[in-house]
């Protein structure tokens, strides 16, 4: 099973509900000790932060074309803790409240990247943002470039 790195940041300009991009970064190092990249990003007129990070990593997971042993690599406590604190798994087990049983926001989002998982072994490791780590700054600068570009998409919200 190939093992890649999946490194991730989201950003949005006046969160909650304004411009947001995402920036993903696929590292994968071949048997010939060959380091493969690919890079990721979009943005959107109307988002929110906690979504811009799902679908960051949304979209670096949806880009393998096999299953694969990833290590996700992300500065968003709301992403890693969500699996490092199972949080997600007593979401499932109340029908998608969390402990205050208020619905989780972003469900879309978290049922999409559930199913993005499912033929990976995938584990999440939080680091610190801004604090000079070269792949979340090249993740931020994405995210970032996307949020502030020109050619933005429409994020529904459905559920934030």
């Amino acid at each position: 099973m190939m093992e890649v790195t999946l490194y991730t940041d989201g950003a949005a300009r006046g969160n909650p509900e304004g411009p947001g991009g995402y920036g993903s970064i696929l590292h994968y190092v071949d048997g010939k000790g060959q380091l493969h990249t690919r890079e990721f990003s979009a943005g959107y007129v109307k988002t929110t932060n906690n979504r811009m990070e799902l679908m960051a990593v949304i979209v670096g997971l949806e880009a393998l074309t096999k299953p694969c042993r990833v290590t996700v690599v992300s500065d968003s406590k709301y992403v890693t803790d969500a699996f490092n604190q199972h949080w997600i798994d007593h979401w499932l087990k109340k029908n998608w409240k969390t402990s205050a049983n208020r619905p989780v926001k972003n469900k879309s989002l978290w049922v999409r990247l559930l199913k993005a998982m499912e033929s990976h072994q995938v584990t999440f490791r939080w680091i610190k943002g801004h604090a000079g780590h070269p792949e979340n700054e090249r993740c931020d600068k994405l995210a970032t470039s996307a949020a502030d570009g020109e050619e933005l998409l429409t994020d529904p919200l459905e559920d934030s």
